[in-house]
Protein backbone atom coordinates (compact mmCIF):
# COMPACT_ATOMS: atom_id res chain seq x y z
CA UNK A 1 0.00 0.00 0.00
CA UNK A 2 1.40 3.40 -0.97
CA UNK A 3 2.89 5.52 1.80
CA UNK A 4 1.51 8.60 0.03
CA UNK A 5 -2.02 7.48 0.83
CA UNK A 6 -3.63 10.14 3.02
CA UNK A 7 -6.77 8.35 4.25
CA UNK A 8 -8.52 5.17 3.17
CA UNK A 9 -11.37 3.48 5.01
CA UNK A 10 -12.63 -0.10 4.82
CA UNK A 11 -16.16 -0.74 6.11
CA UNK A 12 -16.89 -4.36 6.96
CA UNK A 13 -20.54 -4.66 5.92
CA UNK A 14 -20.91 -8.12 7.42
CA UNK A 15 -20.87 -6.47 10.84
CA UNK A 16 -24.37 -5.73 12.09
CA UNK A 17 -24.75 -1.96 12.00
CA UNK A 18 -26.18 -0.29 15.07
CA UNK A 19 -26.45 3.32 16.13
CA UNK A 20 -23.75 4.28 18.63
CA UNK A 21 -24.28 7.83 19.84
CA UNK A 22 -21.04 7.95 21.84
CA UNK A 23 -17.57 6.75 20.93
CA UNK A 24 -14.60 6.38 23.23
CA UNK A 25 -11.02 6.52 22.00
CA UNK A 26 -8.98 3.85 23.75
CA UNK A 27 -5.23 4.44 23.94
CA UNK A 28 -3.38 1.30 25.02
CA UNK A 29 -0.45 -1.01 24.41
CA UNK A 30 0.21 -3.46 21.60
CA UNK A 31 1.84 -5.69 24.23
CA UNK A 32 0.06 -7.69 26.93
CA UNK A 33 2.18 -6.59 29.87
CA UNK A 34 3.60 -8.89 32.55
CA UNK A 35 0.46 -9.11 34.69
CA UNK A 36 -2.72 -10.84 33.38
CA UNK A 37 -4.81 -8.11 35.00
CA UNK A 38 -4.03 -5.73 32.13
CA UNK A 39 -5.71 -8.01 29.59
CA UNK A 40 -8.52 -8.90 32.00
CA UNK A 41 -9.38 -5.26 32.62
CA UNK A 42 -9.12 -4.41 28.92
CA UNK A 43 -11.63 -7.16 28.14
CA UNK A 44 -13.92 -5.95 30.91
CA UNK A 45 -13.84 -2.37 29.63
CA UNK A 46 -14.39 -3.30 25.99
CA UNK A 47 -17.33 -5.54 26.87
CA UNK A 48 -18.88 -2.97 29.20
CA UNK A 49 -18.70 -0.18 26.63
CA UNK A 50 -20.30 -2.37 23.95
CA UNK A 51 -23.07 -3.61 26.24
CA UNK A 52 -23.96 0.00 26.99
CA UNK A 53 -24.09 1.10 23.37
CA UNK A 54 -20.78 2.97 23.38
CA UNK A 55 -18.51 2.59 20.37
CA UNK A 56 -14.74 2.08 20.55
CA UNK A 57 -12.12 3.91 18.50
CA UNK A 58 -8.61 2.53 18.82
CA UNK A 59 -5.31 1.93 17.04
CA UNK A 60 -6.46 -0.96 14.87
CA UNK A 61 -4.15 -3.75 16.06
CA UNK A 62 -5.09 -7.36 16.82
CA UNK A 63 -2.52 -7.92 19.56
CA UNK A 64 -1.81 -6.93 23.15
CA UNK A 65 -4.15 -4.77 25.17
CA UNK A 66 -5.42 -3.22 21.92
CA UNK A 67 -6.56 -6.56 20.55
CA UNK A 68 -8.17 -7.53 23.85
CA UNK A 69 -10.31 -4.37 23.98
CA UNK A 70 -11.39 -4.74 20.35
CA UNK A 71 -12.22 -8.44 20.53
CA UNK A 72 -14.23 -8.03 23.74
CA UNK A 73 -16.27 -5.15 22.34
CA UNK A 74 -16.93 -7.01 19.08
CA UNK A 75 -17.96 -10.17 20.93
CA UNK A 76 -20.52 -8.11 22.85
CA UNK A 77 -22.00 -6.73 19.64
CA UNK A 78 -20.21 -3.41 19.79
CA UNK A 79 -18.93 -0.99 17.19
CA UNK A 80 -15.13 -0.95 16.91
CA UNK A 81 -13.36 1.49 14.62
CA UNK A 82 -9.65 1.04 14.00
CA UNK A 83 -7.27 3.76 12.83
CA UNK A 84 -3.97 2.34 11.65
CA UNK A 85 -0.94 3.61 9.72
CA UNK A 86 -0.49 2.18 6.24
CA UNK A 87 3.04 0.96 6.99
CA UNK A 88 4.16 -2.43 5.69
CA UNK A 89 5.46 -3.41 9.13
CA UNK A 90 1.96 -2.91 10.61
CA UNK A 91 0.11 -5.12 8.14
CA UNK A 92 0.57 -8.37 10.05
CA UNK A 93 -0.92 -6.99 13.27
CA UNK A 94 -3.84 -5.09 11.71
CA UNK A 95 -7.23 -6.32 12.96
CA UNK A 96 -9.35 -7.28 9.94
CA UNK A 97 -12.58 -8.06 11.78
CA UNK A 98 -13.58 -4.54 12.80
CA UNK A 99 -16.67 -2.49 12.05
CA UNK A 100 -14.52 0.04 10.22
CA UNK A 101 -10.80 0.25 9.54
CA UNK A 102 -9.22 3.57 8.59
CA UNK A 103 -5.77 3.57 6.97
CA UNK A 104 -3.77 6.79 7.31
CA UNK A 105 -0.31 7.84 6.14
CA UNK A 106 1.30 9.10 9.34
CA UNK A 107 1.12 8.69 13.09
CA UNK A 108 0.09 12.36 13.31
CA UNK A 109 -2.90 11.69 11.03
CA UNK A 110 -3.76 8.66 13.13
CA UNK A 111 -3.95 10.68 16.34
CA UNK A 112 -5.89 13.50 14.67
CA UNK A 113 -8.50 11.14 13.21
CA UNK A 114 -8.96 9.31 16.50
CA UNK A 115 -9.63 12.65 18.18
CA UNK A 116 -12.08 13.61 15.44
CA UNK A 117 -14.03 10.34 15.68
CA UNK A 118 -14.28 10.22 19.48
CA UNK A 119 -16.30 11.86 22.24
CA UNK A 120 -13.87 11.15 25.07
CA UNK A 121 -10.48 9.53 25.58
CA UNK A 122 -9.29 6.77 27.91
CA UNK A 123 -5.66 5.71 28.24
CA UNK A 124 -5.17 2.15 29.46
CA UNK A 125 -1.72 0.84 30.38
CA UNK A 126 0.75 0.93 27.51
CA UNK A 127 4.17 2.12 26.43
CA UNK A 128 5.64 5.17 24.72
CA UNK A 129 3.03 5.18 21.95
CA UNK A 130 0.19 5.22 24.46
CA UNK A 131 1.84 8.08 26.33
CA UNK A 132 2.32 9.98 23.07
CA UNK A 133 -1.39 9.69 22.28
CA UNK A 134 -2.41 10.64 25.81
CA UNK A 135 -0.12 13.66 26.10
CA UNK A 136 -1.10 14.88 22.64
CA UNK A 137 -4.81 15.06 23.47
CA UNK A 138 -4.21 16.25 27.06
CA UNK A 139 -2.04 19.11 25.78
CA UNK A 140 -4.76 20.09 23.31
CA UNK A 141 -7.16 20.16 26.26
CA UNK A 142 -4.83 22.37 28.29
CA UNK A 143 -4.50 24.96 25.52
CA UNK A 144 -8.21 24.96 24.74
CA UNK A 145 -8.03 23.27 21.34
CA UNK A 146 -10.38 20.46 22.34
CA UNK A 147 -12.88 20.09 25.19
CA UNK A 148 -13.60 16.36 25.31
CA UNK A 149 -12.86 14.47 28.52
CA UNK A 150 -9.40 12.90 28.91
CA UNK A 151 -9.00 9.93 31.26
CA UNK A 152 -6.37 7.61 32.69
CA UNK A 153 -7.64 4.11 33.54
CA UNK A 154 -5.60 3.27 36.62
CA UNK A 155 -5.43 -0.51 36.22
CA UNK A 156 -3.22 -2.13 38.88
CA UNK A 157 -2.20 1.39 40.06
CA UNK A 158 -0.37 1.79 36.74
CA UNK A 159 -0.88 5.54 36.47
CA UNK A 160 -0.35 6.54 40.09
CA UNK A 161 3.32 7.50 39.46
CA UNK A 162 2.21 9.72 36.57
CA UNK A 163 -0.45 11.37 38.71
CA UNK A 164 2.21 11.97 41.37
CA UNK A 165 4.41 13.56 38.71
CA UNK A 166 1.56 15.84 37.66
CA UNK A 167 1.22 16.89 41.30
CA UNK A 168 4.95 17.67 41.23
CA UNK A 169 4.44 19.82 38.11
CA UNK A 170 1.77 21.79 39.95
CA UNK A 171 3.86 22.10 43.12
CA UNK A 172 6.88 23.36 41.15
CA UNK A 173 4.84 25.89 39.20
CA UNK A 174 4.91 24.21 35.78
CA UNK A 175 1.19 23.38 35.60
CA UNK A 176 -1.82 25.33 36.90
CA UNK A 177 -4.02 23.42 39.32
CA UNK A 178 -7.02 23.94 37.05
CA UNK A 179 -5.23 22.05 34.26
CA UNK A 180 -4.77 19.03 36.51
CA UNK A 181 -8.49 19.18 37.23
CA UNK A 182 -9.11 18.55 33.51
CA UNK A 183 -7.80 14.99 33.93
CA UNK A 184 -10.12 12.17 35.02
CA UNK A 185 -8.74 9.14 36.88
CA UNK A 186 -10.84 5.99 36.36
CA UNK A 187 -10.67 2.90 38.55
CA UNK A 188 -13.51 0.80 37.08
CA UNK A 189 -15.58 0.53 33.88
CA UNK A 190 -18.48 1.98 35.87
CA UNK A 191 -16.44 5.16 36.32
CA UNK A 192 -16.30 5.41 32.52
CA UNK A 193 -20.07 4.88 32.23
CA UNK A 194 -20.70 7.55 34.86
CA UNK A 195 -18.56 10.01 32.91
CA UNK A 196 -20.35 9.16 29.66
CA UNK A 197 -23.69 9.78 31.39
CA UNK A 198 -22.53 13.22 32.54
CA UNK A 199 -21.35 14.09 29.02
CA UNK A 200 -24.65 12.97 27.49
CA UNK A 201 -26.62 14.96 30.06
CA UNK A 202 -24.54 18.06 29.32
CA UNK A 203 -25.07 17.64 25.58
CA UNK A 204 -28.84 17.33 26.02
CA UNK A 205 -28.93 20.51 28.10
CA UNK A 206 -27.30 22.61 25.38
Amino acid sequence: MSRRLSHFVVVFFYQQRKVFNMRVAIYCGSREGNNPIYIEKAIELGRTLAENGIGVVYGGANNGVMGAVADAALAAGGEVIGVTPAFDEWNEVTHLGLTELHYVSTMHERKALMIQLSDLFIALPGGAGTMDEFFDVFTLTQIGQQDKAVCLYNVNHFYEPLRTHFDKMVAEGFMPTEHLELLHMLETPQDALNLVAKIEAKQKSL
